[in-house]
């Protein structure tokens, strides 16, 4: 199978505008991602709707595609910036532009999930552990998700996930492995065409998370799990931390 890694990269948010750009020891945080993903997959590409960061990619020698500046998800730019390659790939990685620790490890673990031909779209989940806290666990920006038996995702929520009845809440994470849902997406290229012209459901609205419209349309999500952290960056106090990370490395 070929997989290729489509990283979105937008310059306006809300919370660190233009951030693919800040420099993150020595490098912008687009060209990290970047390098942590050329080599493991076949192919990688950023794809931005802005000329500084197409201009920053060309500078150090990335592939890049300009794609529209409409897009709803990163999700519709994938899609655009894969429709641009001209050649196929069986699956597409999205891999965020903000999350420049992303490992060799856990995108084997993406590519693993293919290896079962129902997976139609694959991500990946991180076990809490004790040592994370309870805080941790209910922080509503963390979501969690439900696995079955065959470690496919059968539900994603803000709420904690499963409720253990008759269980001290303060002992929750000493009787039950809970997962933490790590936001990078692999599409089977079939599949990534048809999620983008799914309309928005009432689990997506209600939760504001992107991947329950697509289970609430039956795909199946397979998951991989992982025991490593990622360090995404969405505010300039993000980027001080993954800076303090990458000094202790």
């Amino acid at each position: 199978m070929k997989f290729i890694a489509i990283i979105p990269a937008r310059y306006a948010s809300t919370r660190f505008p233009g951030k693919p750009l800040a420099v993150l020891g020595g490098k912008t945080v687009i060209q990290r991602v970047y390098e942590q993903v050329a080599g493991v997959l076949d192919e990688a590409v950023v794809a931005t709707d802005d000329q500084r960061i197409y201009d920053a990619v060309k500078a150090f020698g990335g592939k890049v595609e300009m794609t529209s500046t409409a897009h709803r998800s990163g999700t519709d730019r994938c899609w655009e910036a894969y429709c641009k390659q001209g050649k196929p790939y069986d699956v597409v990685v999205n891999v965020q532009g903000d999350e420049p620790f992303i490992q060799r490890e856990q995108l084997l673990a993406l590519k693993a999930c293919f290896e079962q031909p129902s997976t139609q779209i694959a991500t990946l989940v991180k076990p809490f552990t004790a040592e994370d806290g309870l805080s941790a666990l209910e922080n509503p920006n963390s979501p969690k998700v439900v696995l079955d038996g065959a470690q496919r995702a059968r539900y994603f929520s803000r709420s904690v996930i499963p409720y253990l009845r008759n269980v001290p809440r303060e002992e929750w994470l000493q009787h039950h492995t809970f997962y933490k849902h790590i936001g990078i997406y692999a599409f089977r290229t079939e599949v990534l065409e048809a999620v983008t012209k799914l309309p928005q459901s009432s689990l997506e609205l209600a939760e504001s998370l992107e991947q329950l419209r697509w289970l609430e349309n039956g795909y199946e999500i397979g998951v991989g799990i992982t025991p490593m952290e990622t360090i995404g960056i969405d505010t300039p106090e993000d980027l001080a931390r993954a800076e303090a990370f990458l000094k202790a490395l």
